[in-house]
Parts: structure tokens; sequence; C-alpha cells
């Protein structure tokens, strides 16, 4: 019996000389006891411009974090990600022209690869005609699939706080404004961690207190994000994921161990290494900023940490079309 699924050359061409380009925010994922449900979105952005050509060619210029190493050939997530979109949507391309800005870093727990995907599958959605194009659930979806999971690309999405789940197959989001006091502070060091191999430190299973602790620093974080920060240090402390990566990476630990200490609400970004704090205003971001530089200084002098004072992205993923 013959297929009746519309080959790759049965699918509509998207217009050729298009150019936009799409700004994502990096994201934290977890926020301490948020496993696998809690991100924020940063003020830490990497850029994607895409144009369509009509040569059949792929041409890609890359710039700043993973320069060196990243592939510019249709092996890279991006091209992977555009090509997947635009065949959802029942299209394809003669020819792209990408060009890649990146500044968030790679295998340091800040999202990267999410807002890789969620850059191409935004861009792929807006190089559709109007009447082909979905809204930004239909992007959460096919974002979190090829994540495997909403925590990272929700934010990225959305913007602000996003509080994900899953169902089956379906994924879904909303998000909360975070209170204005609230300033995150990354600490970022010079090795990397990749998801996979922080995941593989986890238990199969945790106990039935562990997991009740958990639930209710994740709801108490929720509200101290949102209303009250000056409960963001309890809010933070985590019982299922944290204490078990730290053999993974034992500088992050000890600084995190260090700022809690110290009455900062220090967690790990996401799967690591990156340690952020979640702190109350700017005097507090200020001393903790002070305080990561004296501790590395002094207890892990053979690795380089790059300190930035972020803000929350109440934006997420936006796309400027340029006019010809």
């Amino acid at each position: 019996m013959e297929s009746t699924q519309p080959t790759a050359t049965d699918r509509a061409l998207v217009a050729a000389g298009q150019r936009l380009t799409v700004k994502v925010p990096g994201t934290s994922a977890n926020l301490g006891p948020g496993y696998d449900s809690l991100g924020l979105a940063l003020s830490i952005y990497d850029t994607l411009t895409v144009e369509t050509l009509s040569t059949g060619e792929l041409e890609f210029e890359l710039s700043g974090e993973g320069a060196d190493s990243l592939p510019r050939d249709a092996s890279h997530l991006v091209v992977r990600a555009i090509d997947l979109a635009l065949d959802r949507l029942g299209f394809r391309h003669s020819g792209l022209k990408i060009t890649a800005d990146n500044v968030n870093p790679h295998g340091r727990g800040l999202g990267s690869s999410a807002s890789a995907v969620v850059a191409a599958v935004t861009a792929a959605n807006a190089l559709v005609p109007a009447a082909s194009r979905q809204d930004r659930d239909w992007i959460l979806q096919l974002t979190s699939e090829m994540e495997g999971h909403p925590d990272n690309v929700a934010p990225a999405i959305f913007g602000g706080l996003a509080l994900s789940w899953q169902d089956s197959e379906q994924y879904s989001s909303t998000h909360a404004e975070v209170a204005a006091a609230v300033i995150p502070v990354v600490a970022i060091p010079d090795y990397e961690l990749s998801t996979e191999t922080a995941r593989g430190l986890l238990p199969a299973s945790v106990g039935h207190h562990a997991a009740a602790m958990n639930s209710g620093r994740a709801a108490l974080l929720i509200h101290a994000l949102t209303a009250d920060p000056t409960l963001l240090l309890p809010g933070t402390e985590d019982y299922l994921h944290q204490s078990y990566r730290a053999q993974a990476m034992r500088p992050s630990a000890d600084l995190i161990a260090a700022l809690r200490t110290a009455g900062h609400a220090a967690v790990v970004s996401g799967a690591g290494p990156t340690v952020m704090v979640l702190a109350n205003g700017a005097d507090e971001a200020a001393t903790t900023a002070e305080f990561i530089e004296t501790f590395t200084a002094v207890n892990t002098p053979d690795v380089g940490w790059r300190v930035m004072t972020l803000a929350v992205d109440d934006q997420g993923a936006r796309v400027e079309v340029h006019r010809r």
C-alpha cells in the first residue's frame, strides 16, 4: 500500500528574500526545589538572524560562545530545528543564511540548547505565511518535544517565571510576574557539566518524606518570587537533586553551601555547574557578588568564575522582521 504522507518536495516553499532576527533570553531551571517544573528567564541573550535564499545553499555565520567548536552545516541544532518546524508547518526552504551571535555559555546550566531551539522554531514560524503561523503554545509543544522537558524552553518563550507540567505527551506552562526586588546573580565557572551526566547521578526514587518536604518548599518559592522575597532562602531549599549532583561539581556545591550559610538564596542553575543567587534587592545583589569573588579567590583558585548581576526578562523570545 502506498504512503499518503507528503514528501519534502510536496511541501510549499517559504518565500525567498525574507530576513528576521530572533532574540531569546537565557534561562535557569529548577531554582532549587522546582525540579523539571520551574524556570526563570534571564537577561542574557542569544540572537539569531535568518534570511531565506533561493539558491539552495546554507550559509552559517557563528560568533561568540561555541564559535570554535560548533558545526556550521545542516547538523547544527538551529538548522535541524528550523527544518523540523517548517516541516510540521507544511513548508520547506530553498536555502538559508543564518547568523548566530551566542552570548549564553554552553554546558553551564543556563539553557543554551533551549535558547537555540526556541530561536529556531520561533524564526521558522515567522517565515511562513501569516495564515499558517501558530501561537506560542505550539512553539512550546515542539521545543519541549525536542528538549525532552519544558522547564527551560517555557521561560525562553514566555519570559518571567514559568511553571510547567506534562500530561502524557502534552506540555503546558503558565507564567507569573516576578517581584521587582528579585535580582539574579550568577557565578559561571570555566568548566562544563552535561545535562545527561547530571541526570545520571540522580536516584531512581526518593522517600515520601523528602518528596513532601520538597513540595512545600516549591510552593513557598513561588510565593517568595512573586510576593515576598524575604522568603527566598527557605523557599530555595531542595531535597530532590542538588545533593546528588554535588560530586560532579564540587567547586559549585561548596560555593552554594557557603552562600546559603551566609544567608543568600543560592541554587544550582539547571543541571549546573553555574551557581545562581536570587537576591532580594540591589544591596544584597552587590553583597552577593562581592562574597562570591572573595570566596572563590581563596577556595577555588584553579577555577575561573564569571560573576554577572542580571535581571529577570519578562518578554521571552521576540522577533524583529527586517523590511526591504
